[in-house]
């Protein structure tokens, strides 16, 4: 996509994707992006956009006011399709109903999986969204899940059985029917002995305590597609603010701010974002190094034919409660699908620079080719593309893009997850002088055997050996993805069936597969996903939000506890955090300030008839494992402390050991605090923090420091501070109990 900028006497003249924006100094860069965002949100209303089924609906009808032929009825099958991908299930239903009444059963068998999946999204409808509760589609559906309008889910059973008595082996319905005898509270005892899944509801770890949805009684729940999150202080009062964000250009972002007594305030309006739409994806940065955190908005993933050229943008915070999107005047105006960048200061000068995965679909011929982009930051307020001097623009169908010093020679590296098979590990060559080269070794590192397509990723190390560990997750599927969980739940084989890949650093510039021995090889299709550590132990869990724009892929998202950095253990089941609707941003935070993280899942698919509301799960604490929260500020380093490394060492009942963090937001659409949040187990003393900052290499240590503390080191400084933070009462006000952990009540 060519761009063109012209100035001349105060004026700027961008022209781009067929729109023109004059910029003057009465039309600041924030009012630019605004009016380019409602331009193209009016050029995507189309039935050739392949996610905008609001324009196919208005053609159909426009279709239907004159055709009376015997292609009336494929169009009203349509049309129902499109009503229930609109969120219009009654409407799809009805037209449904009628279409069958016309029909023999035989000729009306290709229809009934879309009218039970059109009863299911309607008995979802009444009940976990009009009606939602805590345990609203959490899998397996009990308590105050069960359906209280049991209509729809009545009679998805008679299609699902009606579905099965011809088709016996057909998976995807036989799970459908299961989860739809669940929301009736029917689950076992009565789902006929031959189409039963046995053990659905079975408690993976019976020790584990339930998580508890609390997002409504916050107000934090908001209702919408696919998008992403950052839990982070943007008013630098120590306290944990929320931001959200939608996929659609009609999707607004949401900012909520800790009122710091346990609740939050909506201030999108106040804060200037009102009008800044659309981002299925949200970073967290400080790229002008002022302390403030700004935010990274990226736009058009999966939108093919040309519908995903859309701008991402830099919001500048501007340390007064308010944003201003620079894009424009910082240099990062493209156009360009995607949904994934990593933020790090790649040629360690002190200031953060961005890497930018794009989608490019080789095989679509009317669409751009793009290629992932590095730009490296001028110190001033903007950017300047280096990707072709950089060696690393790559052209694939990027879903997810990571970086950390695998090597531990000092300088940043990339990995590269696509829909293309590829994978990319990029090796920082460590140019002096403020220059970036980098090498593709991802052969060289034993990672170009997985030819799978994949999409989450992130660097983290989970074994606590200093190195950096990859995980990646695979998303090759031809099928609904309840057909993968029913096949899993029965035995049958699956070859690689949405695994979560981990690949464990040797030590040497190479990489072992350990996916199977680390207990991964389980159904997930992870669309989005964190790490952290719910249970202060210092080995990092995860959390993956799952799903494909299908409406039939109805899994549980997953919640992976880390045991002892030796194997995995599902403990989905029992934690209560397997919701069935489709989840994307994913982040860890200790939003209580007790040392307990909580998660944080930014739900929704890519249709309007497939939004959800959020949910943030409370931690229950299940031990009294100790913790540290750490606050860094660099000097020579990035202001952030991005890509700066956390070294914790301590003695655990008489054994020593040591916990190891990179400074960053985390894993895969999803941004946790950049406050760094440690479990140390049942130590009772850190007998050594060290703190190697990025960039500069300055390596930095305090002793014997006393666990359970709020610390701010800044980069030179011998001396750490203690910030005192209040512990928060979150109040679930459906059974008005105080959601703090059992000890905090106690006291």
């Amino acid at each position: 996509m060519k761009l063109k900028i012209k100035i001349a006497a105060g004026l700027v003249l961008i022209s781009a994707l067929g729109f023109t924006i004059i910029a003057t100094s009465r039309n600041s860069s924030h009012q630019q992006m605004v009016t380019l965002l409602g331009q193209i949100q009016q050029r995507n209303f189309s039935i050739a956009n392949p996610f905008n089924p609001e324009a196919k609906i208005a053609y159909c009808d426009s279709v239907l006011q004159t055709d009376n032929s015997m292609q009336r009825n494929n169009l009203l099958f349509s049309k129902a399709a499109l009503l229930l991908k609109h969120g219009n299930e009654k409407e799809a239903v009805k037209i449904y109903e009628n279409l069958l009444s016309k029909m023999d059963f035989m000729s009306s068998t290709d229809m009934l999986p879309d009218i039970g999946i059109a009863y299911m999204r309607l008995g979802e409808r009444s009940n976990c969204m009009l009606n939602h509760t805590g345990s609203s589609c959490i899998f397996p559906i009990k308590d105050d899940g069960v359906h209280k309008l049991q209509t729809g889910s009545k009679k998805a059973i008679d299609v699902y059985q009606a579905i099965l008595k011809v088709h016996p082996n057909d998976l995807e319905s036989r799970w459908l029917l299961n989860i739809a005898y669940m929301t009736l509270g029917q689950y076992p005892q009565n789902v006929p002995a031959n189409f039963l899944i046995p053990g659905l509801n079975a408690d993976s770890v019976a020790t584990e305590k339930p998580f508890k949805d609390i997002a409504k009684s916050l107000g934090i729940n908001v209702n919408g597609r696919a998008g992403g999150v950052v839990i982070d202080d943007f008013n630098n009062d120590g306290y944990l603010d929320i931001v959200l964000s939608g996929w659609d250009l009609s999707d607004p972002m949401h900012y909520f701010q800790n009122n710091k007594d346990g609740t939050f305030t909506d201030k999108t309006e106040e804060s200037g974002l009102k009008g800044i739409t659309g981002g299925l994806n949200i970073q967290q940065t400080d790229y002008n190094n002022d302390g403030n955190i700004d935010l990274f908005v990226l736009r058009g993933g999966w939108l093919t034919k040309g519908f995903g050229d859309q701008p991402s943008s830099l919001l500048r915070n501007n340390g007064d409660g308010t944003f201003t999107d620079v894009t424009i005047p910082s240099g990062l105006l493209f156009f360009h699908p995607t949904q994934t960048a990593t933020w790090a200061d790649f040629n360690n000068d002190g200031w953060l620079d961005v890497f930018v995965g794009a989608e490019s679909s080789i095989q679509n011929l009317d669409a751009n080719i793009s290629s992932c982009s590095l730009y490296l930051n001028n110190h001033d307020g903007t950017f300047t593309n280096v990707t072709a001097a950089a060696h690393c623009g790559i052209v694939s169908y990027v879903k997810g893009v990571t970086s950390a010093d695998y090597n531990n020679d000092g300088f940043p590296d990339i990995f590269i997850s696509t829909m293309t098979g590829n994978k990319y590990l990029l090796k920082n060559k460590g140019i002096k002088g403020g220059g970036v080269d980098f090498e593709d070794v991802t052969e060289k590192a034993g990672l170009a055997s997985n030819k799978e397509r994949t999409f989450t990723t992130w660097f983290y190390d989970y074994n606590n050996d200093g190195w950096q560990d990859i995980l990646v997750s695979d998303y090759n599927f031809d099928r609904s993805l309840g057909y993968y969980s029913a096949a899993a739940a029965l035995g049958i084989p699956v070859k690689d069936a949405g695994n979560v890949f981990l690949y464990r650093n040797n030590h040497d510039g190479t990489f072992t597969n350990v996916t199977k021995e680390a207990g991964l090889d389980k159904v997930v299709y992870s669309m989005g996903g964190n790490f952290g550590d719910i249970d202060n132990d210092g080995y990092p869990d995860m959390y993956f939000g799952t799903g494909n724009p299908d409406f039939r892929s109805l899994v549980p998202n997953k919640l992976f506890r880390n045991v002892g950095g030796k194997k995995f253990v599902d403990i989905t089941t029992s934690s209560r955090t397997g919701n069935l609707q489709k989840g994307h941003g994913v982040a860890f935070a200790d939003l209580r300030n007790t040392g307990n993280q909580d998660i944080f899942a930014e739900m929704g698919g890519a249709y309007m008839g497939d939004s959800y509301t959020s949910s943030l799960y409370l931690n229950p604490r299940n031990n009294n494992n100790n913790w540290i929260s750490l606050k860094l500020e660099g000097v020579k380093a990035n202001k952030v402390a991005i890509g700066s490394r956390i070294k914790l060492t301590f003695t655990e009942n008489g054994i020593k050991r040591s916990v190891y963090k990179d400074v960053n937001s985390g894993g895969s659409f999803g941004s946790s605090p950049l406050r760094q949040e440690l479990g140390i187990g049942q130590a009772k003393s850190i007998d050594e923090i060290e703190i190697k900052w990025a960039g500069s290499g300055t390596v930095q240590y305090f002793k014997n420091v006393l666990p359970n503390q709020f610390l701010q080191i800044t980069e030179g400084k011998d001396k750490y501070t203690v910030t005192h933070l209040a512990k928060l009462t979150f109040i679930d006000k459906q059974d008005m109990t105080m959601c703090m952990p059992l000890t905090a009540k106690a006291k």
